[in-house]
């Protein structure tokens, strides 16, 4: 029995949040920017917000969403952590399995996230939204203690499955109400590693 540790993606892996990266790109920053501040408040219910997020870039075919996805960045000393560790991390998120394959793919771990249909390069619709602690109740089974960390309100129900949470504030302050739940609260990578490293 080991220690498992799971990783949000959106503003805790990567140096940005996803989804208001993607709308710059393509011009839709304000929208995405008003959506993506309501949901981290807790303002406006995450599956809501998502669906609204998705239904915007729905047009945009997946590959160009995986292109701009794969030049963000990404906490350099998250991914070492994680490359080390690979069997023991996994990254959950509430983002789609098609758009965040490029970041799976370099990190090397085994991912939970949101799955939507396709039909080649164009994105149909949202197939499941992932709640975030059902990942951590499939992996009870095989681990001793479960630590999670995050940065956002759609992380409290992780946290809550989870035996440790660590609130990480790297691109922006976590969320109040994560904050409240955590066992601790790190600012930098650095940082959250040192503190993995002696859990």
């Amino acid at each position: 029995m080991t220690t498992i540790f799971t990783f949000d993606l959106d503003g805790t892996i990567t140096k940005q949040e996803l989804l208001p990266l993607i709308a710059s790109a393509l011009g839709l920053q304000r929208e995405m920017n008003v959506l993506t501040k309501l949901t981290l408040d807790g303002t406006i219910d995450f599956e809501d917000s998502f669906r609204l997020r998705c239904a915007i870039l729905q047009s945009i075919p997946i590959s160009d969403v995986q292109s701009i996805v794969q030049d963000v960045p990404l906490d350099k000393d998250i991914v070492k952590f994680i490359q080390a560790n690979v069997d023991s991390c996994y990254v959950v998120t509430g983002n789609l399995d098609l758009w965040i394959k490029p970041l799976i793919d370099q990190l090397g771990c085994r991912f939970y996230s949101s799955t939507a249909r396709h039909d080649g390069d164009r994105l149909l619709g949202l197939r499941q939204i992932m709640h975030k602690s059902r990942p951590i109740n499939e992996l009870r089974a095989s681990a001793a203690r479960i630590v999670a960390i995050g940065d956002s309100v759609n992380d409290v129900p992780m946290f809550e499955a989870a035996d440790t949470g660590i609130a990480y504030g790297g691109v922006h302050d976590p969320a109040a109400n994560l904050v409240e739940i955590a066992d601790y609260i790190t600012y930098t990578g650095n940082a959250l590693c040192r503190l993995l490293n002696t859990l």
